[in-house]
């Protein structure tokens, strides 16, 4: 099987301590939804922000490269390597 690109919208929240927080991903069809998705998480109740980005690989084998950020929207985390 050849390489699969995933396009993601996933928001940001806070928890207790104030900490910022990675939300529930959203897989969206084309890199335009997912920007479109993750501009509307970043305003959504609760959220503080959100990113979209993109991944690919093969779904086989589970390989798969490093995300690719495609925008962040609000206010997200500057290190985005531990999620």
């Amino acid at each position: 099987m050849s390489d699969v690109t995933y396009y993601v919208a996933l928001p940001f929240l806070t928890d207790e301590d104030g900490s910022p927080v990675a939300g529930a991903a959203e897989e969206c069809q084309t890199s335009a939804a997912a920007l479109r998705r993750a501009e509307i998480l970043a305003h959504g109740a609760g959220h503080i922000g959100a990113i979209a980005f993109s991944r690919s690989g093969d779904p086989m084998t589970g390989e798969f490269g490093d995300a690719k950020l495609l925008r962040k929207f609000g206010n997200v985390p500057e290190d985005l390597s531990a999620l």
